[in-house]
């Protein structure tokens, strides 16, 4: 039985538990989440370290799951854009039954191998493409059909599992094994299992997006500053990079669209912001190059 199924020894009367206990129980497995992505650090490092120049070559991030690990795969996917000003055209998320499937159970989906090879299809991945694929019980047909799909394509593949020795860790180019064991409710791999898919697809696009030059120290100085809550955040970045009065930063800002990088080089050499965003074009979006210009 794959460890992700296996009912916890250690908590065959959980039904029984008083509530308090319950919910420390719950509380408490979750740390398992954070040993698991830990231990395969070097993993996650060097998928990153293999994404990077398919990214600088145009290609795209691909998200492959079904159930909760599609899910989460959608939301990593959609959170680019905002947090990184990442192309939405450049964030792919395929799910299992669709898009339908990210808010209603779609049975049966997962079974499907041709249709996840299909789905690979049907978006045209190729060779500058980086296709994540997620999987707790690490055998997901769906899953499985697009990896194969998608390492015929040329694409790199990086294979998410929770179980050792898992189909999708070891068939993939670059395999992340996020050891959870058990889930205290066995099977509900959206415990733990779970966490630890979130912790690990969110770690990778970060550090991804640290190494394209979309942070500044730890500032997230290309977000899109899309509401009035990041209108806010862009501003007060920028008058922390800079030590610009809000009130200027603004005014750079307005000038530039708001884009923070811009503004940054603009009032830290006092330049025009066409100046800034031409050196910017010339640092491959560095702030901390452009700076040293």
């Amino acid at each position: 039985m794959l460890n992700t199924e296996t009912p916890a020894a250690q908590h065959a009367s959980l039904d029984q538990y008083p509530t308090v206990e319950l919910v420390n129980v719950l509380v408490d497995d979750q740390f398992r989440a954070v040993e698991a992505v830990r231990a395969a650090a070097p993993r996650l490092a060097a998928a990153v370290t293999a994404a990077l120049p398919r990214m600088d070559a145009g290609g795209r991030l691909v998200y492959v799951g079904a159930g909760t690990s599609g899910r989460l795969g959608v939301l990593d996917s959609v959170e680019l854009y905002p947090t990184f000003s990442w192309p939405r055209e450049r964030a792919e998320a395929l799910l299992a039954g669709g898009r339908e499937a990210m808010f209603v159970a779609v049975e049966g989906a997962e079974d499907d191998a041709g249709q996840g090879a299909a789905d690979i299809g049907r978006i045209s991945v190729d060779k500058n493409d980086v296709v994540l694929l997620i999987a707790a019980s690490g055998s997901t047909p769906y899953v499985l059909g697009a990896l194969r799909a998608a390492r015929a394509a040329g694409a790199l593949t990086i294979g998410f599992a929770n179980n050792p020795d898992a189909p999708v860790a070891r068939e993939a180019e670059i395999g992340v094994t996020l050891d959870t064991g058990p889930e205290a409710i066995s099977g509900s791999t959206r415990l733990k299992a779970g966490t630890s898919q979130k912790i690990a697809l969110n770690t990778f696009s970060s550090a991804l997006m640290v190494r394209l030059n979309k942070v500044y120290g730890n500032l997230m100085v290309d977000l899109k500053a899309t509401n009035a809550k990041l209108v806010r955040r862009a501003i007060r970045l920028t008058a922390f990079a800079t030590g610009a009065g809000e009130d200027q930063a603004r005014a750079v800002l307005e000038q530039c669209g708001f884009q923070v990088k811009v503004a940054i080089v603009a009032l830290s050499k006092n330049i025009p912001v066409e100046q800034a965003r031409a050196l910017l074009e010339t640092t491959g979006g560095s702030v901390r190059a452009s700076l040293a210009t």
